[in-house]
């Protein structure tokens, strides 16, 4: 069937079509990979009540120049996948304290980049992590009411 499919006539093969991933696609992959990568941080993950542990992602995404086939060609030829574009990401994640801060910021910078690059074909051009609110179980609301 894919011999069918190479030996119609117009548009050669590597320039049918398009990929397009928006930024809602792009968010939604990092919301998800960010939660995954802090869950590896139990210590930190217990102390978030649960309906506050998705990260909040803002982003954008540019669309990779137009290459021409020779250079299409050479990607694929050296076995790289092609970049759709670049995204620029803001994650701002909620996290138990005491914890270890800076290696979970660490952890998801390096496991969204790896995964936005490999599953949506884009670079991350810009990645920041900020932390909007820690919470404590030493804090945490128990079902009493505010002292006035």
């Amino acid at each position: 069937m894919s011999g069918e499919a190479d030996e119609r006539p117009g548009v050669p093969r590597g320039e049918r079509g398009a990929t397009a991933v928006t930024d809602r696609v792009v968010a939604k992959i990092a919301a998800r990979v960010a939660r995954e990568a802090l869950s590896e941080f139990a210590e930190s993950t217990g102390h978030v009540p649960p309906g506050r542990r998705t990260p909040h992602v803002s982003t954008s995404v540019r669309r990779a120049p137009e290459r021409t086939s020779a250079e299409r060609d050479a990607e694929s030829a050296a076995g790289r996948q092609a970049v759709v574009g670049e995204a620029r990401l803001h994650i701002t994640v909620e996290l138990g304290y005491p914890s270890d801060i800076g290696a979970q910021c660490a952890a998801v910078r390096r496991e969204v980049t790896e995964r936005i690059r490999a599953w949506a074909g884009m670079e991350v051009s810009d990645l920041a992590v900020s932390v909007g609110q820690l919470h404590s179980a030493h804090t945490r609301h128990t079902g009493r009411e505010r002292v006035r």
